[in-house]
């Protein structure tokens, strides 16, 4: 099964994509989708929707898995303009007939390490060693979005194995 995980955010979106079968996960392509504070609002929701739709549409994902808004209260317009860029990638989704799971991230943590207040360094080091990748990326973007990607495959598995299907 192929998973795009994306972590989204205006300035820096990441996303993984991976590979998996019953005994292993394999990493297709990662990287970050990177806007300029000088673009127009328009101009930045439209690079992260022509990034998006593009790698859906060149790798093919099965399954597009994307971070649900966490946002602390004193923060209100970081959580309109997250919204935003997360609205953009549902779109694309949407546009490329693709299916779109969300995921907390005190989920994704707990499906990875073990514990839903796991650190980003414990979190970006299970996700190195899993994908056998020797250095972390520049971005922690990165590994939150293939975070994503392993997490839904391993709930994914636990879903079928519980009901039956797997």
């Amino acid at each position: 099964m192929r998973i795009l995980g994306v972590d989204p955010a205006l300035k820096i979106t990441g996303y993984g994509i991976i590979d998996s079968d019953r005994h292993s996960l394999v990493l297709v392509k990662a990287g970050v989708i990177i806007t300029q504070h000088n673009q127009s609002l328009p101009e930045r929701l439209e690079k992260i929707y022509e990034a998006i739709l593009k790698l859906i549409n060149n790798h093919k994902p099965e399954v597009v898995i994307l971070e649900k808004i966490y946002v602390h209260y004193h923060h209100p317009t970081t959580a309109y303009l997250l919204g935003q860029g997360r609205g953009i990638i549902c779109l694309a989704c949407a546009k490329a007939n693709v299916p779109l799971v969300e995921y907390a991230a005190t989920q994704v943590k707990k499906a990875i390490v073990g514990r839903g207040l796991a650190s980003k360094y414990q979190v970006q080091r299970i996700v190195m060693s899993l994908l056998n990748v020797g250095s972390s990326p520049k971005y922690t973007d990165v590994t939150d979005a293939l975070a994503l990607a392993i997490a839904y495959n391993y709930l994914s598995k636990f879903e079928r194995e519980v009901s039956g299907r797997g």
